[in-house]
């Protein structure tokens, strides 16, 4: 196992306690990469200014950066830092934590979710996107169509997507852009959510708006088609948890520390700096592992223990400091709602198998042989 296999693998956690035990922040030379392992180094590295999210020399990864996928990549503020990271940042942060939960629940309530293998697939990958469709004014049958696009769009994002798929992204950063363009021009459009990201958005900044909302679904998209995911693999192996009694907010927010959707993410050292004790040089690569600091005994009591009743649960789950995912709180709102329509249907869970989709970084199950309810 390596620290990027291990988000896949069907246990990384031994794994990871290993890696803490061999130091909080060290090279690892089989990917000629730093490893931040421990809470103490994680917290640390997300913290340090001169800790980037994308390298210098190549801001826009080079398999997409002549494409418009490239383009709307280039202005996402989880990309950017400095201005370019906090104005959009400023602009969509406050609407994303003001949505209802009750009006979240009544639109996972409105989709169909069937027991079977395709209806728990939509629920995961589909639904969440449509969600955040209704919230910014789309219609059901636009929000149907974007969550599609947003999954060839996500494409572009991966290192491990073929030419063809990134073909697609393009494609699809192209439509996504269309709808958008269409949606700023309706002037029946009454979205509170979207009214609000406008008026905090400059109004020559529209290029950055519309790439920053097709980055909300592009969030959206991945990170909590795991959380749902893994919220169901928590109610497989603790067959306790079904009960009706359990609060289905617990479980999910104890699921995003245990067993989370992403499991690392990486940081550029743009200048010589020290980091917990470590000196670093400019150019070096961190892969930070977010998973592992949330097992931390330094930073949860017991934390290979999955409680639902835990005393001041701490994550790394949604990042940390500037880059932290503004998204959290509807993400957690989405895959509980999600998670109590599963359970109303009272699958049969104990003859679901599952797989963990291919991915350098995210935990995201993909289920099968769901039978007929």
């Amino acid at each position: 196992m390596d620290p990027i296999i291990a988000a896949t693998h069907s246990d990384p956690y031994p794994y990871y306690a290993q890696l803490r035990a061999e130091g909080g922040l060290v090279f690892y030379p089989g990917l000629n990469m730093w490893l931040a392992s421990s809470a103490q180094a994680v917290a640390a590295v997300l913290a340090h200014p001169d800790c980037h999210v994308r390298p210098a020399q190549e801001p826009i990864p080079k398999a997409i950066a002549d494409g418009m996928a490239g383009q709307v990549f280039g202005q996402l503020m989880r990309m950017n830092e400095g201005e370019r990271q906090r104005c959009p940042r400023a602009a969509i942060a406050p609407g994303l934590e003001l949505i209802d939960a009750q009006q979240v629940e009544a639109l996972v309530s409105a989709r169909l979710i069937t027991a079977d293998a395709a209806g728990l697939y939509n629920a995961m990958f589909r639904g969440p996107v449509c969600v955040v469709a209704a919230l910014l004014g789309f219609t059901p049958a636009q929000g149907r169509a974007i969550s599609e696009l947003t999954a060839d769009f996500v494409a572009c994002l991966s290192p491990l997507s073929s030419p063809a798929q990134l073909a697609a992204a393009h494609a699809a950063a192209e439509q996504l852009s269309g709808y958008f363009i269409e949606l700023l021009d309706d002037p029946h459009n009454h979205s509170h959510l979207l009214a609000g990201i406008r008026q905090r958005f400059a109004a020559d900044a529209t290029p950055s708006l519309i790439a920053n909302l097709i980055g909300l679904f592009s969030q959206t998209f991945e990170a909590t088609a795991g959380l749902i995911g893994n919220a169901v693999l928590a109610l497989i192996q603790h067959p306790p948890l079904r009960s009706d009694s359990t609060h289905i907010e617990d479980l999910v927010a104890e699921v995003q520390r245990f067993d989370p959707p992403v499991q690392n993410t990486r940081r550029f050292v743009a200048a010589p700096c020290e980091i917990d004790g470590v000196a670093l040089n400019a150019g070096d690569v961190i892969l930070v592992l977010l998973a592992s600091a949330n097992r931390d005994p330094q930073l949860n009591d017991n934390p290979d223990a999955f409680l639902l009743e835990r005393p001041n649960r701490r994550s790394f789950t949604f990042g940390a400091g500037r880059h932290q995912c503004p998204g959290q709180t509807l993400a957690l709102s989405i895959a509980g709602a999600t998670v109590r329509q599963i359970l109303a249907m009272q699958p049969a869970l104990d003859r679901l198998t599952w797989r963990y989709r291919p991915s350098a970084n995210g935990r995201i199950a993909l289920f099968s042989d769901w039978p007929a309810a």
